[in-house]
């Protein structure tokens, strides 16, 4: 790792914020997925039940 000398704590705590941020945004992307096609399997068994 290179040496960031006074930069160093910014650079860093920039970087973690970054990492936690993605991480959120692929949890929530997945949850949603799994919610959308949760809901989607419902309409579909309603349409082929319904007729």
């Amino acid at each position: 790792m290179p040496d960031l000398g006074k930069y160093a704590d910014t650079v860093l705590s920039a970087y973690a914020v970054s990492i936690v941020v993605l991480i959120a945004l692929v949890v929530l992307s997945v949850w949603r997925g799994r919610r959308v096609r949760a809901e989607l399997k419902q309409v579909e068994e309603r349409i082929r039940r319904d007729g």
